[in-house]
């Protein structure tokens, strides 16, 4: 007798979803269909505007005023959500089904204790007993690894570091053990050890509690080592579906293979531009009968512009589907030469870093003592003309502090920076001379903080050519104009203002206002973490492409040490303010590694399967504002799995040469012996990847 078929947790059977206003229809979803089994997870994968978080909403049933499923319907375990009534739907959220979103402040009230908060969910779900319900909150919090569950319960959100904001969230969402759990791009913007460390949890919580996942985002690295089966949307529509190592391995669709393309390696340098997607999603898209994708396809004949294109099998595999009429084909994408620059390392230095120093007092503890933080120490680099020096590290590293310095934004308690030989350390923005202003700039990650939504973008571009060149208005004009068709973007953005532009087109203005002083050295402090990969490669491209042709020094901080090794030519390593490897960018991403390093290398996400290995697990670091956290030893010691019992942490370990220009402070570095004796472990493990 055969079995019976397993009924869905989630399923979409040719959705489409509308936004109406008074005037015009917006189709968001066209005829999207999936299913998510039990203990299965489902990754959705897309640029921004594709439908990814309009599915997830549609699912919850939390679309907006003036959105509404137009066709098809959505079963929760059998069960179609449009049937119900607002009482039940309010019953099974929350309950049955629960989600995730990237901000987890936006899930956590600021004014209530964690306690209260993850303790309320089962007492409006039908619990009585307010202690099992605090008992089942503190089980939790330790079944997602957060030390110390009775002291976090009694902490307010803003106590928490972003990664445990996030695994509170997840706690929460899992308070009523739920069987659906739908999770919005959940480690965006997080570094890449906490990163790593949700993913794992979001493994161990769906095998031990055998819960469906709907795992949305644009980090394919993050779906593959998650997900078992991906779906690829495209201007609302399913182009590509199948298990997610198939489809990453041999995609058959040309959005997916272009997404692909997009992303840098972290298993080797690749010698060449990022390969990103010519134009962009147009309304037409999302109506059109034939290839919502052939406007934009290298590959698109005539019969993709004026044929219907159902998503079929692929030959050969039953679970491999692409919505595309060449499917069947073996392509190979055009890979472009990546521009010649030369050896940084015959230039001379644009800008050195001498012993650097920075102290904040801040307040810690039960009793609110102040406590003096070390946010850099004896930090030493140097960046070449015309060169790329790559800052990554964990948030509270330094990274960001060293970009304040160099603008001016706060300054130094020790050390020196010289930019062509003028002092920077101690010169606040103000007391620095007009021509000094013109060439430090700076890209920050969030472009939206630096445009002003009541302006234009020209007058965002005219201001610094006028303040800072001199030009008259129509010569700014001119060259404002020149500045946008430089940075790949038409004119008639002009007279636009930034709500009208999107994310990419954003990032892009701020580029070009950054350029608009000419300046020699540009910090670009994690300018592409928020974009699309598409997005991503095309302003990264587009930098190396202005660098190679006017020798811009760079200073590039970021957490994305794939995009890192693409682009840097040298990297300096932060933990805790202070330098732990530094050296240029092959010889950092190869063995020896500092254990630190190592620990960052192993966590990136990777649709690679050759980069995939173990991750080395660390855990989270004793607060930055606690007294504890200043030792008399190595900063990294209390989290090393390889650390000496007796040195690291009692002896500050010096830089040591292990190569030309690579250096490494840790004990580790002439102490194989010992630590072989304590540790059974091999010196900087010669495999990280």
């Amino acid at each position: 007798m055969p079995e019976p078929a397993v009924i869905p947790t989630l399923a979409f059977d040719k959705v489409t979803v509308e936004y109406r206003s008074r005037s015009t229809v917006h189709r968001a979803l066209t005829e999207l269909s999936f299913e998510v089994a039990p203990g299965e997870a489902y990754g959705l994968v897309g640029e921004s505007g594709c439908g990814k978080s309009t599915a997830a909403f549609a699912a919850m049933r939390y679309l907006g005023e003036g959105a509404q499923i137009a066709q098809g319907s959505i079963r929760f375990e059998g069960v179609d959500i449009g049937t119900l009534r607002p009482a039940e739907l309010r019953a099974l959220r929350g309950r049955r089904m629960a989600m995730v979103y990237q901000d987890p402040m936006s899930s956590l009230n600021p004014v209530m204790t964690i306690g209260r908060q993850l303790a309320e969910v089962p007492l409006l779900h039908g619990e009585r007993d307010r202690k099992k319900a605090w008992d089942r909150a503190v089980a939790l919090l330790s079944e997602v690894e957060i030390p110390d569950p009775q002291g976090i319960m009694a902490r307010y959100p803003h106590e928490l570091s972003g990664g445990q904001q996030q695994r509170v969230v997840i706690a929460m969402a899992l308070m009523t053990d739920p069987t659906l759990l739908i999770l919005d791009e959940p480690t965006t913007g997080l570094d890449v050890t906490v990163e790593a460390a949700v993913l794992d949890l979001v493994l161990r919580l769906r095998q031990r509690h055998n819960t469906a996942v709907l795992f949305i985002s644009h980090n394919l690295g993050a779906v593959a080592r998650v997900c078992d089966r991906v779906g690829v949307l495209y201007a609302g529509r399913l182009v590509e579906e199948g298990p997610v190592h198939e489809v990453f391995r041999d995609p058959r669709h040309s959005y997916t293979r272009g997404l692909l393309a997009c992303l840098p390696s972290i298993s080797a340098r690749n010698g060449r531009s990022l390969v990103s997607i010519p134009g962009s999603m147009t309304a037409e898209a999302r109506t059109t009968p034939a290839c919502a994708f052939a406007p934009r396809c290298e590959l698109a004949e005539d019969r993709c512009r004026r044929s219907s294109v159902p998503l079929e099998p692929i030959p050969g595999s039953a679970t491999h589907r692409a919505r595309c009429l060449r499917a069947g084909e073996t392509v190979v994408r055009k890979i472009l030469p990546a521009p010649a620059r030369g050896s940084a390392r015959e230039m001379p230095s644009a800008l050195v870093i001498s012993k650097l120093e920075k102290i904040y007092e801040v307040e810690g503890g039960l009793l609110r003592r102040r406590y003096r933080v070390e946010a850099l120490k004896d930090v030493s680099l140097t960046v070449r003309r015309g060169s790329t020096l790559a800052i990554v590290g964990e948030s509270g590293s330094g990274k960001s502090t060293i970009g304040r310095i160099l603008l001016g934004l706060t300054e130094a308690d020790g050390g020196a920076i010289r930019f062509d030989g003028i002092e920077l350390g101690r010169t606040p923005l103000d007391h620095r001379p007009l021509d000094l202003r013109r060439r430090l700039q700076m890209i920050f990650q969030n472009p939206d903080s630096t445009l002003n939504p009541s302006h234009t973008i020209g007058f965002a571009l005219m201001r610094p050519l006028r303040r800072l060149r001199g030009l008259s208005r129509e010569e700014a004009h001119r060259e404002a104009i020149r500045l946008l068709e430089l940075v790949q973007l038409p004119a008639d953005l002009m007279s636009r203002r930034p709500d009208r532009l999107s994310g990419g087109q954003k990032q892009r203005v701020a580029i070009a206002r950054a350029l608009a002083a000419e300046p020699s050295l540009v910090v670009a402090d994690e300018p592409v973490s928020a974009l699309d990969v598409s997005v991503q490669a095309a302003v990264v491209n587009l930098l190396g492409e202005l660098q190679t042709r006017s020798r811009l020094s760079l200073v590039f901080i970021s957490h994305d040490l794939g995009l890192v090794r693409h682009v840097a030519d040298d990297v300096a390593v932060l933990y805790r303010g202070r330098v732990v490897e530094y050296g240029p960018v092959e010889a950092v991403f190869s063995p020896p590694f500092h254990p630190y390093t190592e620990a960052l290398l192993s966590a990136v996400p990777s649709v690679e399967a050759s980069a995939r290995g173990q991750t080395v697990r660390l855990h989270d670091p004793v607060p930055i504002r606690s007294p504890a956290s200043s030792t008399g030893g190595c900063a990294f010691a209390e989290r090393c799995p390889q650390r000496i019992s007796g040195l690291c942490d009692t002896t500050v370990p010096a830089r040591r040469e292990v190569a030309p220009g690579h250096e490494i402070a840790c004990h580790l570095i002439g102490n194989a012996a010992e630590c072989d004796r304590s540790r059974g472990q091999p010196i900087l493990s010669e495999g990280a990847n």
